[in-house]
């Protein structure tokens, strides 16, 4: 196995020569440091089945299956698929997800660690994710808006980008809106969070998913914080030349891992019709998400 940087970027590293059957709890060891360390790792040269994918993500931590059904590959509940390309006539997973700036499972209680995608039918135009290093973004934030944000806790919740299920069609709109709060309801996480491996604070943010900042009593602090939270990260930039913002491509046999805590994503999805499929496998490593996560 070898490791190379990606020395002109901010972000980045592949590994070449891997092999799953093969690999040592040392490379995998060594496969996680860079992640922690360098944000996105793209194994190359990959050949998996969807079993070997589900093995690869345990020999990296704990699984975590989706929440939602109708992600879920028809074989392999861990698979989570993204696909605009039917099979038999029928859909399989969702089409064109993750079209705004999210940190995965970000509204749940316990977000996990790492995420893995694993493209299976790449498009020939567009293709690629945009992704924003939340540590490095917090540490060009200006002082009055970091001590600003000091000690407050940010409230997330998926109800914005919540994606209608078949089964919801002719469903009344407050009755869906009700479910969501009762399934999935509103959680509160650190406005920043510190990395529990490299000890760097990350800003713990998306336009996707925040929806108010609150102080230690839970008031709701001024409307405004959040949007120039989000600008200041890049995460308002509709060019995504902002200088936060980085596009990962990739290649036939790229397996991508990054590291789910400092970084935000979101898909570039092209604006021709072409055939996409991406399996993702999402796994809590060793490491708590943060320190004192679930604390009262």
């Amino acid at each position: 196995m070898r490791i190379e940087t990606e020395t002109s970027q901010a972000m980045g590293a592949g590994v070449h020569d891997f092999d799953l059957h093969t690999a040592t709890e040392e490379d995998f060891q060594e496969i996680k440091k860079t992640v922690y360390t360098r944000k996105i790792v793209a194994l190359k040269g990959q050949n998996l089945s969807s079993p070997e994918f589900i093995e690869l993500g345990r020999r990296l931590g704990e699984i975590d299956v989706y929440y939602e059904p109708m992600y879920h590959h028809p074989e392999y509940r861990e698979i989570f698929v993204s696909s605009n390309v039917p099979k038999d006539g029928k859909q399989v997973g969702v089409p064109k997800t993750g079209k705004f700036w999210h940190a995965d499972y970000q509204f749940m209680p316990r977000p996990f660690g790492l995420t893995l995608i694993y493209p299976q039918v790449i498009p020939a135009q567009n293709r690629g994710t945009y992704f924003i290093d939340m540590g490095q973004a917090y540490q060009k934030l200006p002082e009055e808006l970091k001590k600003a944000i000091a000690g407050t806790r940010a409230e997330q919740s998926p109800r914005r980008y919540f994606k209608i299920r078949p089964s919801d069609v002719y469903r009344p709109v407050s009755e869906l809106l009700e479910e969501i709060e009762q399934k999935t309801p509103a959680v509160k996480h650190p406005t920043t969070i510190v990395h529990p491996v490299t000890g760097e604070t990350i800003l713990y943010i998306s336009e996707g998913f925040t929806c108010s900042l609150q102080d230690e009593q839970g008031t709701v602090l001024e409307e405004q914080l959040v949007p120039r939270l989000l600008e200041a990260s890049g995460q308002l930039d509709m060019t995504f030349e902002h200088e936060n913002i980085h596009l990962q491509t990739y290649e036939e046999g790229d397996l991508l891992i990054w590291d789910n805590r400092s970084l935000i994503h979101r898909a570039l999805h092209t604006t021709t019709p072409e055939p996409a499929v991406s399996h993702r496998v999402t796994v809590h490593d060793e490491f708590p998400f943060y320190e004192g996560i679930g604390a009262a």
